[in-house]
């Protein structure tokens, strides 16, 4: 059994963190001993894991409830699962396209910019013609 900091610790998982997911309910609310102190087993620790991995991969709090209520259904179908995982594939793919974008527009405003004088550059120029920005790196629609 382990205290509240040794599962932080073990998981790389801050104790507001751990406290938050059972707040709302991705983790169930540990044993506690006498004194109050919470207590957690290895499931629990596991639990805390895949948790904190699927943040890593970018999941949304939402899409991990989503996937340990289908974890802790061993017979539905795997596809579910998979529909989930495709659809934060999506989400990273439009992410990496705005990001490229965002990326060729520095690179340009960067490039144009050649002047020694603070009211001549074009990179402030560009910032401050925002209008023009917004409309070139509007999110793709879906």
């Amino acid at each position: 059994m382990l205290t509240i900091g040794a599962l932080g610790r073990r998981t790389g998982t801050k104790v507001q963190t751990i406290r938050y997911y059972e707040q709302i309910g991705l983790m169930s609310p540990p044993e506690r001993t006498e004194g109050g102190q919470r207590r957690y087993d290895t499931a629990a620790q596991d639990r805390l894991a895949f948790i904190r991995h699927s943040r890593e991969l970018g999941f949304s709090l939402e899409a991990i409830r989503e996937l340990l209520e289908l974890s802790d259904s061993p017979e539905r179908s795997c596809a579910q699962v998979d529909a989930v995982a495709q659809r934060q594939l999506k989400e990273v793919e439009a992410r990496i396209a705005r990001l490229e974008s965002l990326r060729r527009e520095l690179r340009r405003m960067i490039s144009e910019c050649r002047t020694d004088r603070v009211a001549d550059c074009r990179i402030l120029e560009v910032l401050r013609d925002h209008t023009e920005c917004l409309a070139d790196h509007a999110p793709p629609e879906r």
